[in-house]
């Protein structure tokens, strides 16, 4: 026979049993509390963990130097890119190339002008292909992968095969085919073929992280609650689908300046060489390239640096952004 007071039920008997033993042990007083600190969003926790990596200030330090140079040009350029300073030193069949001496550092070109400054001022004419060719990119990829991640069927079906064609090509051959229908080749005939050839990689990117964000729950409810198409487009599912487009974009940059470069290289860029560009001058460089292998090394050097500062920033912003890849 179990030993039960009158009156009590089993439910009181422990909890009888279970306060005796505490306080009988004489230090539970206080189970503790949760520290009420307000929630990190997504960007600053990335940024908390990008400036304690060293492979993103790397390539932090190396975009933010070229944006300074590329800026700030005219103010560094030691002498004027287009003037032949050096034009009496030029032999041609003796010395076609002048050398290095007190105030050009790296000497001059064929025709006696400034190879730092043109390096400088080069700098500028690279930074505003990669910028723009990449914003335009983004800009088609956005209208195409929001048509067809958000509204699907045979909107998704159309969009999706253009795009599909457009992958199929390698993006360097499908620029340079742009490029070369251009009746006179010009630097905006370079920025309009590298948009055109990245266009379908930020499409389809889109795409697939708005498919993944029409079935997420805020979305979901939303629609239960009777709001219209337009507003959970454009202030839900379109905001939580940049994340990987946006670091694509720093990847595209990197990209960018390498397909400039080798267009420019081929005669599709600006043909007028009073406004210097890298791959413009390491297409001019190749006459000379065995006996004066510095007028090709120098703008080559450049831009695997920059394009080298853009990846490294572009893979850090990845693993940061991505949860499954988070370090």
């Amino acid at each position: 026979m179990t030993d039960n007071p009158k009156g009590w039920k089993p439910g009181a008997r422990r909890k009888a049993k279970i306060d005796a033993l505490a306080q009988a042990a004489g230090q539970v007083q206080d189970a503790g509390t949760v520290a009420d600190t307000p929630g990190v969003s997504l960007i600053a926790s990335a940024w908390r963990r990008l400036r304690r990596d060293r492979v993103f200030l790397i390539g932090l330090t190396i975009t933010v130097l070229f944006l300074l140079v590329a800026l700030f040009a005219p103010l560094l350029a030691p002498h004027d890119p287009t003037a032949r300073l050096l034009l009496d030193k030029v032999r041609p069949q003796s010395n076609p190339i002048p050398g290095p001496e007190p105030g050009f550092p790296l000497g001059a070109d064929n025709v006696g002008r400034d190879l730092l400054s043109r390096l400088i001022v080069g700098s500028r004419q690279t930074l505003l292909v990669c910028v723009f060719a990449t914003l335009f990119s983004l800009i088609g990829g956005l209208i195409l992968g929001t048509l067809a991640g958000a509204f699907g069927g045979w909107i998704d079906s159309v969009v999706m095969r253009f795009v599909d064609i457009m992958l199929s090509i390698p993006s360097l051959l499908l620029a340079f085919s742009v490029a070369a229908m251009a009746a006179r080749p010009s630097q905006w005939t370079v920025i309009l073929a590298i948009s055109i050839a990245y266009l379908p990689i930020f499409a389809r990117l889109l795409r697939g992280s708005m498919l993944a964000q029409r079935h997420s729950d805020h979305v979901l409810a939303a629609r239960a609650l009777g709001v219209k198409q337009a507003p959970i487009i454009f202030r839900h599912m379109l905001p939580n689908s940049l994340g990987p487009v946006i670091v694509q974009a720093t990847l595209v940059l990197a990209t960018a300046v390498i397909d400039a470069a080798a267009l420019s290289f081929l005669g599709l860029g600006n043909p007028d060489d009073r406004q210097p560009e890298w791959g413009q001058m390491l297409g001019a460089a190749q006459k000379y390239i065995y006996d004066y292998p510095h007028l090709a090394f120098y703008p080559a050097a450049c831009i695997i640096l920059v394009a080298f500062g853009f990846t490294l920033m572009g893979e850090s912003l990845r693993e940061a952004l991505d949860p499954k890849s988070r370090r």
